[in-house]
This record gives structure tokens, sequence and C-alpha cells, in this order.
């Protein structure tokens, strides 16, 4: 039950319906789930482990809101991890992880509500594809915090913004399949330097 109610939650703060700075009433909150107050105060214990919420004392659970400076660091940090990422995926090739890219490609080409979430999946399979379980945690991480935030306000802002992610995800998907780790570092980097960076 704590692990659903902290999946149902994540995901919420993932899609940006629950916006940094959202008080998160429990009350409220277990009604809706259909949960008592005691496995959702320990869900809130959890996500704010990972960052994502802030408790206050005697006034609960407010999503966190990152500060510019700490946004452009997580913004940083994915510059590190996924041309890295792509590099080591390239040289091991794992299927499951390119079908996700593709999967994730298609619906960015398809258009629709999905743009973030398909943007989303196609970076984190990336990572996934360099078959380190710490490198996924870490993208994980950046994907729902920072990161995650600042692309899905740039791409709800413009609708054709995730559309127009789906040729360089292409190309970056071609190089990894080809097992060219060289070209899927330096596809991955660009695509990130040319990536919204918080104002």
């Amino acid at each position: 039950m704590v692990e659903q109610t902290c999946e149902i939650l994540r995901e919420r703060i993932r899609t940006g319906e629950l916006p940094p700075g959202t008080r998160l009433r429990q009350e409220t909150l277990a009604e809706e789930l259909g949960i008592s107050r005691t496995p959702l105060r320990e869900a809130m214990r959890l996500l704010a482990a990972d960052g994502l919420v802030e408790l206050e004392p005697n006034r609960g659970a407010v999503v966190t809101a990152l500060s510019r400076e700490a946004q452009v660091r997580f913004w940083e940090a994915r510059l590190a991890l996924e041309p890295a990422a792509a590099r080591l995926g390239a040289e091991a090739r794992n299927r499951d992880a390119l079908k996700a890219m593709a999967l994730a490609i298609a619906e960015q080409r398809a258009g629709g509500d999905r743009g973030f979430a398909a943007n989303r999946s196609f970076h984190l399979a990336l990572v996934h594809s360099a078959g380190n379980p710490h490198l996924d945690r870490f993208a994980e991480t950046l994907w729902v915090q920072a990161v995650g935030t600042v692309i899905f306000d740039a791409q709800t802002a413009d609708a054709d913004a995730a559309k127009s992610y789906a040729e360089p995800h292409q190309a970056i998907l071609d190089a990894i399949a080809a097992g060219d780790p060289e070209l899927a570092e330096r596809l991955t980097r660009e695509h990130i330097l040319a990536s919204p960076v918080p104002d």
C-alpha cells in the first residue's frame, strides 16, 4: 500500500499534475486514494527522502520547488549522465532498451497528451540501455525533479516541442543500435545542449 501510494504521487509529480509548491493535504489525499493516513504518511516520508516533497512541521508536505541554481545543477548532472550512458548503451545494445526507445519515439511522432511522458520514457530507456541500475536510479531522480519540471513546462507551452524531439531521438537510437559509442555519445550531448535550461 505504501509503495503503491508513493508511486501514484511520484507519477503525479513527474507529469506536472502536482507542480512545485503544491501543498499535499493528507485528509484529502487519503480520501481520494481510499487509504488511511498511516500509509500516506509513510509514502510522504519516502518522497521526502527522494527530495520530491518537503515535510513542514505542523503544516504537512509540499511538492519541492527548487531554485534556479539547483535546477541548473540537475541539468548539468543530466549532461554528465546521459551521453555516457548512450556510449555504454551502444556497447551493450540491449534489445529491451532499444525497443523501449523506439516505442517512445513512435508515441512522440503520434503527438497528443503523452508528449512529455514519451520524451521522459525515451531518456530513461536511453540510460537503461547502459545496463547499470545505479544510473537508472539517478536518471529517475533527475527526471522527476528539476529537469522533468523544466521540460514539462516547455512542452506544455509548445504542443509541437515533443514531436520535434523525435528526429534527434531517432538518430541517437540508430547510433546505439548500430553499436557506435562515439556517435551515440556525441548526439546525446548535442541534444541535451539544445534542450531547455532553467531561466
